[in-house]
């Protein structure tokens, strides 16, 4: 049995430990709240982009390379994941999605320190990576997006899809994987502000200035930007909210084994006192 003093020593030690982990969880809590603002901020932007491109798509008969489907042989994956750890299980829920693609012909590009490691650590290929910060820019994403994009148009991947975090609320962040290229109906991951409004769509003829071809062009890799940004947007209030419930509940656990060292101490304490009392009453009686 741990004498006293180990207990108390043990019992500084977890609240320091308590100290830290309480820090970190009002810092991401705070982040957090900014991180889900974003997101929910671009929604009706993202919202009508997504329209307006199934509008284009649909009232025009213009062939966009983006639009074209072929075998896929060769398949990238653009890995969203978080830079750090201390989030619970988010990435390895993320990384378990990725880990379903077969490594014979899939490539990744990476956004965050923890995707290009694992990719690393499994032996799969990795083609390019990506930094993003606690706030993602449009810049950010468009690199990404542009990088993928080029991928697909060189015919050096035939699909590219994007595995990432769904935030749908604090306590519940989902890994799913969303068809990227070439572009169509959004399958797979519902990204809040991207959701289907097919039943929204006006089936009337379009007029496009100065051409259908031009609109398309410029619509499309601009959708593309945006996509990726909604996902970084997404994959960062995951994060900090993950993080945030982390850390609070190892805060909690902290405090519990507080308690549990403190009452043991008092009753080792008091255990020892009352050895102390019997030893000296009965040498009196001696």
């Amino acid at each position: 049995m741990a004498s006293v003093r180990e207990i108390r020593r043990r019992i500084r030690s977890v609240g320091a430990t308590a100290q830290i982990t309480r820090a970190m969880q009002m810092v991401a809590s705070s982040k957090m709240r900014k991180a889900q603002q974003a997101a929910i901020n671009g929604q009706p932007f993202a919202r009508l982009l997504y329209r307006i491109q199934r509008e284009v798509t649909r009232n025009t008969e213009v062939e966009h390379p983006l639009l074209v489907r072929r075998e896929v042989r060769t398949r990238g994956i653009v890995l969203v994941a978080a830079d750090k750890g201390l989030c619970g299980a988010l990435n390895g829920n993320v990384f378990r999605v990725a880990a379903q693609y077969d490594p014979a012909s899939t490539v990744f590009v990476t956004a965050g320190k923890r995707a290009a490691q694992f990719v690393a650590r499994t032996g799969r290929r990795l083609l390019a990576e990506f930094e993003y910060t606690d706030t993602p820019t449009f810049a950010q994403a468009r690199a990404i997006a542009s990088f993928a994009r080029d991928l697909f148009l060189k015919r050096e991947v035939d699909e590219v899809d994007i595995v990432a975090t769904r935030f749908v609320n604090t306590l519940t962040q989902v890994a799913v994987s969303m068809e990227f290229l070439p572009i169509g109906e959004i399958t797979r991951l519902k990204i809040p502000g991207l959701e289907k409004v097919e039943q929204e769509i006006d089936d009337s003829e379009c007029v496009f200035e100065p051409s259908a071809a031009g609109v398309l062009d410029f619509l499309l890799g601009h959708y593309l930007n945006f996509i990726v940004y909604q996902v970084l947007l997404n994959a960062k209030a995951s994060e900090q909210s993950a993080r945030m419930v982390a850390m609070k509940n190892a805060t909690d656990n902290a405090e519990r084994l507080i308690q549990d060292l403190s009452l043991e101490g008092n009753k080792l304490r008091q255990g020892n006192i009352t050895q102390e009392l019997l030893e000296i009453a009965g040498g009196q009686a001696e």
